[in-house]
Parts: structure tokens; sequence; C-alpha cells
């Protein structure tokens, strides 16, 4: 199986681009080299080849980057022919390894990626939102100081009418002290124990007795709760698309290795699959306690 994700991950990474380019006709010129057009269906080649290396490149700046490499490329290719580098055994070997990879990608795009519509990610969305069981938030503040007496005196000026947010900027030894002591809203298991088990506890609007943690003594205030609303589908839209994707290559390239006959000639690199399928069976044995 760690040999179907590798192939797997290698075909996403190139067949995936960083962004995507005009929508024009692929024969629509660019820019010129020497008389020799550099297309807009070259510069679409040159994004899945190379957009994810240009992440930190402003978006505005990309395509003239995308430009200026393949004026750079062709440049090098018009001087290659001149020197005639095309007729070497090395170019016929990398001409025909790059046949190989064109054709997987035209593979992964035609019978993988565009396999997997917006309807399935939707499907999907709709049944995981189903099955996300409600799960309660808290809003607080909170005033952190070292001792239980400091925090009993400024739990009393707060349960007195101070106002808490106020004297959070005071008082609070935490770096939020300046933000009135506001934490944001928070779920089970983000909290140490204690915090978190007052909070949950207790209801809107109402302040704690002073609550010790490993960070020292709290008084907390609640100022909201509600249950946690999921991620819309526009929100996780690209990313459970690009999860059905991946699952659909892995069954793909799966299914064709089960159906193809594969002969490692290589005896190091014979020995290292076996090697390491027979790890992987071993670690999908059930241990001794566990078998019933």
């Amino acid at each position: 199986m760690k040999h179907t994700l590798s192939i797997a991950v290698l075909a996403a990474a190139t067949a995936f681009g960083a962004w995507t380019v005009s929508a024009a006709e692929p024969n629509t010129p660019v820019a010129k080299v020497n008389g020799q057009d550099i297309t807009q269906g070259e510069l679409k080649f040159a994004e899945a080849e190379i957009g994810s290396e240009l992440a930190g490149v402003p978006t505005e700046s990309r395509r003239r980057v995308l430009v200026e490499y393949l004026i750079e490329a062709h440049l090098m290719a018009q001087l290659a022919e001149k020197a005639q580098l095309a007729a070497t055994p090395d170019f016929e070997t990398r001409l025909k390894y790059y046949r190989m990879r064109a054709l997987r990608d035209e593979f992964f795009e035609n019978k993988v990626r565009d396999s997997v519509g917006e309807a399935a990610a939707k499907q999907l969305y709709d049944d995981r939102v189903k099955s996300i069981p409600a799960q309660q938030e808290v809003r607080a503040r909170h005033i952190l100081v070292k001792t239980k007496d400091e925090a009993e005196k400024i739990a009393k000026e707060v349960t007195g009418g101070a106002d808490f947010a106020e004297a959070a900027k005071k008082y609070s030894q935490d770096s939020g002290g300046e933000s009135g002591g506001d934490l944001g809203y928070f779920t089970k298991g983000q909290m140490v124990k204690p915090f978190e088990e007052a909070a949950f506890s207790m209801e809107k609007g109402k302040v704690s007795a002073p609550v010790q943690s490993e960070f020292g003594w709290h008084i907390i205030k609640v100022e909201d709760k509600r249950d946690r609303q999921p991620p819309t589908f526009e929100e996780v839209k690209d990313q459970i698309t690009a999860s059905l994707i991946q699952a659909k290559l892995q069954s793909t390239v799966q299914e064709m290795r089960e159906q193809a006959k594969i002969e490692i000639v290589d005896p190091d690199v014979k020995k290292a699959i076996e090697a390491e399928a027979a790890a992987g069976a071993a670690a999908e044995q059930p241990k001794p306690e566990e078998k019933k």
C-alpha cells in the first residue's frame, strides 16, 4: 500500500496547480522567443510543473514569472537544438520519460480528477455534518494571578460591580489581560482541566470563585454558551474535493497494480519491497491480547 500512496502523491503533486491560468485558447501566444511562440497552453503546463514553488510570489506577479520561466526554457531549448543535443541517447531516454509523465497526467485529469464532481463533495459534506454530534462552546474571560488571596480580593471586586474586562487589564498576569481577559470561544479539551470544568459548569454571565490550575489562580466570567456550528460547505468544499480525488486516485492505482504484471528486476529494490511488505503485514496482525 505504501507504494500505491507514493505514486498517488506524486501524481497529485504534478497535476494540482497552485492557481489557475487564463482559460484562453491553448494556442494563443503570450510571448515570442526568436519568432517562436510561447502559448497559453504552455503556460498552463508550466503552472502545473512549478506553480507550487511560487507560493511566496504575489498573485499578481505569478503569470509574469511563469512567462519569464518559459522564455528561459525556450532559449535553452533553442540552443540545445543548435548543439544537436536532441540526437543523444540521454535525450531519447528523457523524452520517453516525459512522454510517460504527460500520459500519466492526462489520465489523472481525465479519469480521476474530472470524475469527482461537486455533487459528490456535497453528499459527503451532508453525510459528515449529520454525524457530527452537537458540541458546546463557551466564551469566557479570565483574570490570572499568583495567589489565592489576590484572586479572592479581585473576585470580590468584580462580583461587587467592577467591570471584569477593566479588572483583567489592571490585575491579570496573563498576556490576554490587555484584551480584557477575553479567551474567545473554546470547546472541551482546549483548556486545562480545572479551568475547563469550572467554565462549562457555570451559567452565562456568572463569575467564578477562584480556580487553581498549574498556571496560578483564575477568576472566570462566562460571557456566552452556544452549540458549535459546523463549517459551511463553501468553507470546506476544496478540502473535501481534494480528499475525494486522493481516495479515487489511490483506489484507481491499487486496481491497476492488481491487474498488471509487475516484475521488480533489481535485486536490492526487490528485497526492500519484500521487507517492507512483510513489516506491513506484521503490523496489521492483532496483538495476542487483542485476539478473542
